[in-house]
């Protein structure tokens, strides 16, 4: 899902990253509460003490976030999904939970659990300010900090996708209908209406010369529905490949080189005479590895005559594979989960063919001509 992050740590089996956006929102958080909330709230401090408390309250804020993520990843866990990582970004955090609940009721609770921990962070921050009251600068930011929480909780509870209120629609629906898909499209389409509001309020506030706050309020409706409209869309897609199988999808033609033959070589004959992106390495006849155009970038262009395909090939035991008869559904999962863009389908140790997330797109193209 996100190509550019940092990974920071790992806790209760699961990885934490920060995403590089996260540095320009907490760049531009710290800079907002230093420079004009705090100011214009509380007078009297110095410079220094503005940047600091409001540099806490944007790292702080992001550690209220990683603490709502926390709780719905150690919910999903608890029900037996697997997830693998949480990401800290510019709208927040994402936890990324492998496949879907097996029921409404866990559907409900794996959503609900974080905007009710965010309320509960707000009231706990609350309860602290009598023991800031003495420091002028920190009993702003626990209150500041409760606010947040508590607005993060409610704002999380409005009942479209993406976000958790949309997923808890979703459980209600699913729930009472017994049709999960029919659940989604009502959650997905319910967001895309909230999107719209939120891009038709921050316009009048932009007109009525709220400039700042109106731009943000749009920002995020804008998000609100591009993420709600590409639900709909994946689960078109889904609805579509339900069935199918990697076999339907992937190319057979898959092109194979010795581990001698130079990264010049292997470029010329399949990426500038016919379009090939990736190639699959063999030593004695069994495959050895992988080789992507991206492999190919990342070495400077005057070793491409000198240097073999072998030195640069992502070993066979490291590459993410399928076979021939996995779901094709659950491998494009797969290609998203482990952010790649081609997955080689193996068989008895060998090479069968490729699937690439433009052999699912021409599939997909197919299918849908079936049902026009």
């Amino acid at each position: 899902m996100f190509r550019h992050t940092i990974p920071i740590g790992k806790l209760f089996g699961i990885k934490v990253d920060l995403d590089y956006t996260w540095f320009l929102i907490t760049a531009l958080l710290t800079w907002i509460m230093a420079t004009a909330y705090y100011p214009a709230e509380f007078h009297g401090w110095s410079a220094g003490e503005y940047w600091l408390i409001g540099a806490l309250t944007a790292v702080l804020l992001f550690v209220s976030v990683l603490i709502h993520e926390f709780a719905h990843s150690l919910v999903a866990k608890s029900y037996g999904i697997e997830v693998s990582r949480i990401t800290l970004f510019i709208f927040g955090g994402v936890s990324q939970i492998a496949g879907e609940p097996r029921s409404a009721s866990e559907e409900f609770w794996i959503a609900a659990v974080g905007p009710f921990t965010s309320i509960g962070l707000g009231v706990l921050a609350w309860e602290l300010e009598p023991l800031a009251a003495g420091s002028p600068p920190f009993f702003a930011l626990t209150e500041y900090l409760s606010f947040l929480n508590i607005a993060l909780g409610i704002f999380n509870l409005i009942p479209g996708f993406p976000l958790d209120g949309g997923r808890v629609l979703r459980a209600i629906v699913w729930r009472v209908t017994g049709k999960y898909r029919r659940a989604t499209a009502i959650a997905a389409t319910t967001g895309r209406f909230f999107g719209f509001l939120l891009i038709f309020l921050g316009v009048v506030q932009a007109i009525l010369g709220n400039l700042f706050n109106g731009i943000w309020i749009a920002f995020i409706g804008w998000f609100l529905e591009s993420a709600a409209a590409s639900q709909l869309q994946m689960e078109m897609v889904k609805s579509l490949v339900t069935g199918h199988t990697v076999g339907e999808a992937m190319r057979l033609d898959v092109p194979q080189v010795p581990g001698n033959t130079t990264v010049q070589e292997a470029v010329d004959r399949f990426v500038l005479n016919r379009g090939i992106r990736s190639f699959v390495v063999s030593a004695e006849g069994a495959p050895a590895g992988m080789v992507t155009l991206t492999d190919v970038r990342k070495l400077p262009r005057e070793r491409w005559p000198f240097t073999p395909v072998s030195e640069i090939m992502l070993p066979v035991a490291q590459l993410k594979t399928v076979r021939r008869g996995a779901d094709l559904w659950k491998a494009l999962e797969k290609m998203g989960r482990d952010g790649v863009n081609q997955l080689p389908v193996m068989e008895n140790n060998g090479v069968v063919g490729m699937l690439t997330r433009e052999d699912v797109m021409h599939y997909l193209q197919f299918l849908q001509s079936q049902h026009a």
